[in-house]
């Protein structure tokens, strides 16, 4: 059986994130009235009232620039919600929201997309699907009502 390793905004890049996002705007933290944001730092929904903040994040070209990898075109900076002050990350290492469609895109490791899948139903099987090509290095889970980067998930 294949494992996978869920990715979410790795916690150095949270704790500048607040100060100076990848669009280069500071955060604008608030608390969150009712609740439900998918937050990217722990990968769960918020709680309501809790404070958050929707930050730009550069996910490839942050991974790009730990790599040397060159995306060109692929790099895309997306609307996120983080906690507003420090997150201690994910309780769980499972795939969180998969309970409704979601693209899965694949990645190479030039940092290019190779394809993407959207998903409904069988959430395991897509990602299984995902990283058949050996030319897959990862994949990003990600909202298909808005486009939106989720998380990264990686085999091992």
């Amino acid at each position: 059986m294949t494992t996978y390793t869920v990715c979410p905004v790795p916690a150095p890049v949270l704790a500048a994130l607040p100060a100076e996002d990848d669009a280069g705007n500071p955060a604008a933290p608030c608390p969150d009235p009712e609740g439900g944001a998918p937050l990217r730092c722990c990968l769960r929904r918020s709680a309501p009232g809790e404070r958050i903040a929707l930050v730009s994040y550069a996910p490839l070209r942050r991974w790009a620039a730990r790599t040397g990898a060159r995306p060109g075109a692929y790099d895309e900076q997306e609307p996120v919600f983080v906690h507003a002050a420090g997150c201690p990350g994910p309780f769980d290492r499972a795939l969180p929201f998969t309970d409704a469609h979601r693209v899965l895109r694949r990645y190479s490791a030039r940092g290019h997309i190779l394809g993407g899948e959207l998903v409904s139903e069988d959430f395991p099987a897509a990602l299984a699907r995902a990283f058949a090509g050996p030319e897959v290095a990862f994949v990003q889970v990600r909202a298909v009502e808005h486009g939106c980067f989720l998380y990264e998930v990686r085999q091992g």
